[in-house]
Parts: structure tokens; sequence; C-alpha cells
């Protein structure tokens, strides 16, 4: 799914009537429904409904919905904010259609003086923010502030109509400092622009983002943003297996992490890397572990399988591990994708190992965690070179990307997009800069953004398991490198949302997702009416705090 621009969304709908006959008041009907069809869904048991429009064509939307609404037997109270004599196109005949139903009670506010008497209408269950959408320029005035006051002092729930008014359509930050909207939910059309994809605009992580079709066709939307939503790559995953499957189809997973030594170790990380490569439908799962770390790594599930190294003093790997060709010929016999890093701390002579296999291996390859800080202190041409004629995957924390590119962790949270584009342009390289929306940039300059996961992640082992089924997902998609890895991240914090139910934001542990996978990958994030939800789907019952 493509991410526009404002101007590349005016355009898409000018090319709809243009080009495809699609008339401009055609595509206003159509939005309205979307927006009766998501109140009523989302809303199910609010009957009392107010709809603040403005005078531009989100203000039409707003106006056409209020009918529809007030036709299912809702009580629709419709306050446009100015003159209906300004009021121009389809906006003139959208609120002229709705003066002439009579279903809704309907009035045109000149003033603040006027709104005030008004007040009533902010005491209902469910508004309709319609006061302004793509088009907006920044900041909100006059009657718009105005209603912002009453709405953030009402109690109702708020459905923005394309976007919560006062939000930049194109602002790629999570939040604004500019006065907003509150939103409980989003119903935009077509396609989702940046701040869809990159902002918090509702009130909680958990509340619906939907993106419904109006009737532009997909040769409409052009871009030149270089975006894309990661919860498109859903469909790679839910392609039946064929019925004569065996694991040698899917893949062999070698995990290399782990230690384990008098001083304490993280023989963890690598345990549940290797469950995330099998639980998300990798063939066969190796873990490849200091010795002293054997135990604990083996003892976890008897379906996955260990490979004994042997440890340094600070029990982690050691270099001569690979001393031999016929070493490293016989630990990367059959692998199809390694994954290096997960707790193999930072010695010396770790960093040796560290380099001898990625030089000598041509595998895709996931580089996370301690080994991001080996190369981190290494030449910034060294990534160049292990990248060529193969897919690397680098899955950086802030932290972790701010030591590879060279800048400060503030740097890169301000520019995360530019940052992450720039770093996979420029080595050849899949970036996953982790975070609220961790995004996937590819050599080529594409980027993708992640719409799932919740603060309860933020804890040790996320990365971990991430890492873990990005592998397990090239492994069984290896013609299909970009997709794959978007899919992980999408499934990754889809699966921690449906965990989170089950405990809480607090108490939630990386590998409380594990059980969860199966129904993560079941959910399809597109529904029968076509509506695509960035977030929100399917999110029933309210999770315990």
């Amino acid at each position: 799914m493509l991410v526009l621009s404002a101007a590349e969304m005016q355009a898409c709908d000018r090319l709809s009537t243009d080009r495809f006959g699609i008339s401009s008041i055609e595509l206003m009907r159509n939005a309205a429904k979307a927006v009766a069809d998501v109140a009523l869904r989302v809303f199910p048991r609010a009957r009392r409904v107010t709809v603040l429009c403005g005078k531009g064509n989100n203000g039409g939307d707003g106006a056409m919905a209020a009918r529809l609404l007030a036709d299912g037997g809702l009580q629709v109270t419709v306050l446009l904010l100015g003159s209906s004599a300004e009021l121009k196109g389809d906006a003139a005949t959208a609120w002229g259609e709705l003066e002439a139903a009579a279903n809704c009670k309907v009035f045109a506010i000149a003033t603040a003086e006027e709104l005030s008497l008004h007040g009533d209408a902010f005491d209902a269950e469910l508004i309709l923010d319609a006061v302004v959408g793509t088009g907006f320029q920044l900041p909100l005035r006059g009657l718009a502030v105005e209603a912002l006051k009453r709405v953030k002092q009402s109690k109702a729930k708020v459905l923005a109509v394309d976007l919560p008014s006062g939000w930049p359509a194109d602002e790629t930050k999570a939040a604004v400092e500019t006065d907003v909207f509150p939103a409980d939910a989003v119903v935009t059309f077509t396609a989702p622009k940046p701040a869809h994809v990159f902002g918090q605009l509702t009130r909680e992580w958990d509340q619906p983002v939907v993106v419904a079709p109006i009737g532009s066709p997909t040769e409409a939307m052009v871009s030149t943003l270089g975006l894309g939503w990661d919860g498109a790559a859903m469909e790679l995953v839910q392609r039946p297996r064929a019925a004569d499957a065996n694991k040698g189809k899917f893949g062999h997973v070698l995990v290399v992490g782990g230690s384990f030594g008098a001083a304490g170790g993280k023989a963890g990380a690598a345990v549940m890397s290797s469950m995330a490569a099998m639980r998300v439908g990798a063939g066969l799962v190796t873990a490849a572990v200091p010795e002293t770390a054997l135990a604990v790594v083996s003892g976890y599930a008897p379906e996955l399988m260990t490979w004994p190294l042997k440890a340094n003093a600070e029990g982690q790997i050691a270099a001569e591990n690979l001393a031999e060709d016929e070493a490293l010929g016989a630990l990367t016999k059959g692998i199809t994708v390694a994954v290096i890093g997960p707790g193999m701390g930072q010695s010396a002579d770790t960093m040796k190992f560290l380099n001898s296999f990625l030089s000598r291996t041509k595998m895709p390859v996931v580089i996370d965690a301690d080994a991001l800080n080996q190369l981190a202190r290494q030449s910034d041409t060294v990534l160049t070179q292990i990248a060529k004629g193969r897919t690397v995957v680098i899955t950086p924390h802030p932290g972790e990307m701010a030591r590879l590119a060279g800048i400060s962790t503030a740097e890169v949270q301000a520019k995360r997009l530019d940052v992450a584009r720039g770093f996979a342009v420029k080595n050849g390289v899949i970036v996953v800069l982790k975070g609220a929306r961790t995004l996937v940039a590819h050599p080529n300059g594409q980027v993708s953004v992640n719409t799932t996961g919740n603060p309860g992640m933020a804890k040790g082992g996320s990365g971990d398991v991430l890492a873990g089924m990005i592998a397990g997902m090239l492994a069984q998609y290896p013609d299909e490198p970009e997709r794959a890895v978007e899919a992980a991240v999408y499934l990754h914090g889809l699966a921690a949302d449906i965990a989170v139910r089950k405990s809480n934001e607090h108490t939630l542990l990386a590998t409380d997702s594990f059980t969860h996978f199966s129904q993560a990958f079941r959910i399809s994030n597109q529904d029968d009416s076509g509506y695509v939800w960035l977030q929100g789907r399917r999110m029933t019952g309210r999770r315990k705090r």
C-alpha cells in the first residue's frame, strides 16, 4: 500500500475524475458512506451524534455522513462552523441535501457566541470531526479553535474524518505541537498519508485508524515519497502451504550468539531468537552457542537443535571456532539464513569471530544486538563489504543506529526516516530501525512503516524475538526478502498487541507473544468491505491496566 502526500492525494482525486470518469460528488458520497459505516461499527452504542463540519470538502463528507446516520435511526445534530453561503462545489451540494432532508438538527454557526448556545451538542455520545482535512493549512483558526475547546471538555468519543483536525497530513513525527482535535478513531480514504502511518493520531495506541476505498483506481495513485506500509506484506504469510510441504522447503536458520561465564551471561537471547524463528515457520533452527551456555539453551525446547562452540575466558564465543575452513563448513552446512549477535557479548575475541563469520559466508544474515555494536567500532566500509552479493538485515534500536551512523541518538530520533533510508542506501542493507513506528528501509530507498506494537514491548528480549522472526521469514521466502522482513516486523508487533490484552503494558514479557503468533497470522488487516485497518483491527475488549 502506497503512502501519498496531501498533494498526491489531491492529484489522485482529480485523476479519478478527469481520466477515469468518477465524479467528485460520487467520491464524496462513497467517503460519507465509509464514515457512517466506521462510526456504526466502532461505536455501536452511540445513539446521540454531533457532526462538526467545516466549509471545505471534509465538511461535505461530514454532512453526507450525518444524513446516513440519521437515516439509520440515530439522533444527529450538525454544526456548520461558518455560513452556508460560503460553501462551494460538492460541499455546497452536500449541505443543501442535508437541509432538504430535514432528518437532522442543523445549525450554521457564525460566531463563538452562537457556538456557546449549542453547548448541549457536545454532550453527545459521539462527535464526528469533519472540520478540516488533508488540504488544511496550519494553524486552526476562529470557530475551529472554539469548537476544539468544547470537544476537549466533552466526554464524547471522537471519530476523525480523514485526519484529526489540525494534524498536518504530511507530518512524519509521532506527535505535533500545534492544536489538534482528539480522536478515538480515524477514517481516511483511498490511501494513507504520512500522518496516518507515522502519527499517534488516537488517544490510545490501539484505537482504529482505517483506510476506506471510495472508487479511485490503483492507476490514479502515484507517489514519489518512496513510502509504504508493513501491513501490506501480510499477504505473504497468508498464502496456504502446499499439501506436500516438508521441513526442507522452509529453510534452516542458524542463530549464533549467547554467552555464559563467571560474570553471568545472556544465553536467553539466543533462545528467544531461535524460538521465534521456529514459531514463524522455519523448517529447522540450530542455536550455535558457547558450550558453557549449552545446557540453558538445549533445555528450552526439544525441537531446537544446538551446536556447541568453544568459549573464551569471558564465556563468549571464541575466535578459534573458525580457525579452520572445515569448522566453518560444518557449522554452516545446509544453513539458509543466519542470525548473529543476540547475547553474544563484545569481547575482542568475539569480534574476531564475528568478522570471520561475516566475511567468509554468503547466506542471508540478520545482524543484531552485540554484533551491531561490534561493527560500529570498525570502519564504515566493513558493513558495505559484508553486504555485497547477499541480503543483510540490521536491526538497530536508536542507540545502536546512532553508533553505526556516527551521530547522536537525539539526531536519530529527530530524523528517523532520513537516517534509516540514507544508511540503507549507502551500505546496501535492509535497516530495521526499531521503536514506536518501526521503519524498514531498503537499499533502493523504499521505506515501509510499521503500525503495530505497544508500550509493553519496551523491555529486554523484544529485539531478540524480532531478529529470530525476521530470519524465520527470510528462510521461508528467500525470493521476497523485502516483504519477508516487513511481514516479520508487522507480525512481531501484532502478536504483542494481542498478548498485552492477557496481561498489561507493565507485565508483558517478550516471550508472551509466542503463544499468540497463531492468532496474529490469522488476522486480516482488510475486512470484507475492503477497509484496511492500519491499527485497531479486531482488537475487541479493553486491556487490563
